[in-house]
Order: structure tokens, then sequence, then C-alpha cells
């Protein structure tokens, strides 16, 4: 089949994309267009450049240290995080390429934070396509493209259907990562990480941060809610629930206040996409497959990707041998 390719936004979670175009490599199927959100253009772009394999392998290398490294946090206005160390590294992946001479048609979706509009780069640098993309409100700063200062594609489209409608394709396939777990039930705590764990971490990450501003990052309330979200444990020493006035009802931090009312804002956002232009398979990642900065478990991530691509991909094409 041709298939044209819609990657969600969704952090770490993206991993699960390269799950799925692996699965779709295996089973010969051909790429003829890509666009994608947030971490789905940068998958999207490694993807249409022909590097993704090495963008893979290297990924797949990345320890809780080294992400730290590579996020370099830093105290700005715009953002906590420069993220410059883990773009240096996609540009050394993808080479100086653009957008406009890739062999697979490819948008990166951005957001115009003057403008408020949805902004599709479709020319000049791959790297600056996707770093715009990939700017997390709060977290990475804008990125300015053209004269124009530019955000997260995730802010506005989450799911970017609408850039592979006019794509001359026999399926299109939406990825969505911020679908619900099956296996969660409603009002079931998630898995906190433990006073002791976290306590280990911040020890052993604050000798990595070379820089009096990273330093007093990690000083900060802020700096604290980041570095917690790479510690992944299954047990939770701490109480993370007001069990005297609702034992269900979680305590969040700042930064997990923020990613949750982002989350709960892109999912109303990709209904409507969905609805407006429909996909042929759509392929749903649990948003509790992992935290958004697990840069660390790529591994894990793509697997699970590759194992939802399976099953997507069997129930579409044994409904087209039933045809």
């Amino acid at each position: 089949m041709r298939v044209a390719l819609a990657l969600g936004s969704g952090g770490a979670r993206g991993y699960a994309h390269i799950g799925v175009i692996e699965e779709l490599h295996e089973r010969g199927h051909e790429i003829v267009g890509i666009a994608g959100s947030s971490m789905g253009a940068l998958v999207g772009g490694l993807q249409a450049a022909g590097r993704l394999d090495e963008y893979t392998t290297w990924a797949s290398s990345l320890t809780q240290r080294a992400v730290l490294r590579l996020l370099d946090p830093s105290i700005t206005a715009a953002g906590v995080l420069r993220a410059g160390k883990i773009l240096d590294a996609v540009r050394e992946i993808l080479g100086d390429v653009c957008v406009e001479d890739l062999p697979i048609p490819y948008t990166s979706v951005a957001t115009d934070l003057i403008t408020g509009k949805s902004v599709w780069i479709q020319r000049g640098p791959v790297d600056d396509a996707i770093r715009a993309s990939i700017a997390i409100p709060g977290l990475i700063a804008p990125h300015v493209v053209d004269g124009r200062l530019l955000a997260d594609g995730g802010i506005l489209d989450p799911i970017p259907m609408a850039p592979i409608a006019s794509v001359n394709a026999d399926v299109t396939i939406a990825i969505s990562l911020a679908g619900a777990d099956p296996e969660v039930r409603r009002g079931e705590r998630e898995p906190r990480p433990s006073a002791e764990r976290l306590s280990r971490m911040w020890r052993s990450t604050s000798s990595l941060l070379d820089t009096k501003a990273a330093r007093s990052v990690l000083d900060t309330q802020t700096g604290r809610n980041v570095l917690g979200r790479f510690v992944s444990s299954e047990e939770d020493s701490e109480e993370s629930f007001n069990e005297q006035a609702a034992p269900l009802v979680p305590k969040l931090g700042g930064f997990e206040v923020m990613n949750r009312t982002i989350d709960i804002a892109q999912a109303a956002l990709a209904r409507h996409t969905l609805a407006a232009y429909p996909p042929d398979l759509l392929i749903e990642v649990p948003r509790t497959v992992c935290r958004s900065l697990d840069f660390h478990r790529a591994s894990e991530v793509i697997e699970i990707g590759r194992e939802l691509a399976e099953t997507a991909l069997d129930n579409l094409e044994g409904r087209g041998s039933e045809s």
C-alpha cells in the first residue's frame, strides 16, 4: 500500500511512531507522505530524509543521565530547557537538507504565537522545521522562522491530518499519542516516583550539570518537577493522594498541572481534527505508556508502537481481503 502518515504530538511517547513505521516497512508498504507535530515532526522529518534508522540507534542508547545533559536546563523567560544539544545531535544525523528536497513529501506543523494560527512548514532547512514544532510551551523556547515566532505544533494541531489530505495514497494512517489506557480504570492511581528514588536521582544528576544557570534551575520547584518526569517506579512510598478529603484525587505539582492541561486540550482538538479528516486507520498510543520526558525509554516505547501497529494493520488488511 501507498501510505500517508499523520504523526501526533506527545513527547517521548512519539518513539511509538518509529515502531509503527518499522512495522509498515516490514510489511512492504511504501510511505508517500508525512505530516507531523512536535515529536511527530521530528520522527517524520528523519523518516522523510532516510535517516530514521540512525536516529533510532542513537536514541535507544540514551540513558537518564545522557537525556538530562541533552535537555540542558536553563533559566530563561521563554523555556526551562534549551534542548540545543538534542538538536545538534539531530542535525548531525540529518546533514544539510531542506524540506523541499526530501524524497518523501513532508510537512512540519508549528504554531504562530503572534497570529494564533497553525503553520505548515514545507520549505527551508529540515532542522529548523523540527526545532519550531518541538518548542513545548513553558519548557522549550519558541523558534523564529521567516520572521514568525513559532512553537509546538500540537498546540493547535496535535494530529495533523489536513496536510496529507491531498497526498496520492491508498491509505491514510493517523497516530495519536493521547489514547486512553484500557488497563487503567477511571480513578485508579498511576505509579509515582518514590521520595527515595527521586532523592537519589537528584543527587546523581546535580553533578552532571556544569553551569551556574543549570544548577540554579535545579534549585527551583520547576526544576524539581522537570527532573521528576524522568523517574519511573513501580513503587510509591510517598503518599500522593489526599486520603482525608478525596482518596482518589492526586496532588499534582505545577509541571504536572501544565502537562495534563496540554494533554486535555490536545485530546479535544484531536477529536475535532479526526472528525473533519477521518483517517483510514487510527492507531492510539495510550497516554500512560510513558511520561512526556522519558526519552531514555526509546526501545520500550518503539516496541509498543510496533505491537499496536501490528494489530491495527492486521485488522485493516483483513478488512481489505474480505472486500
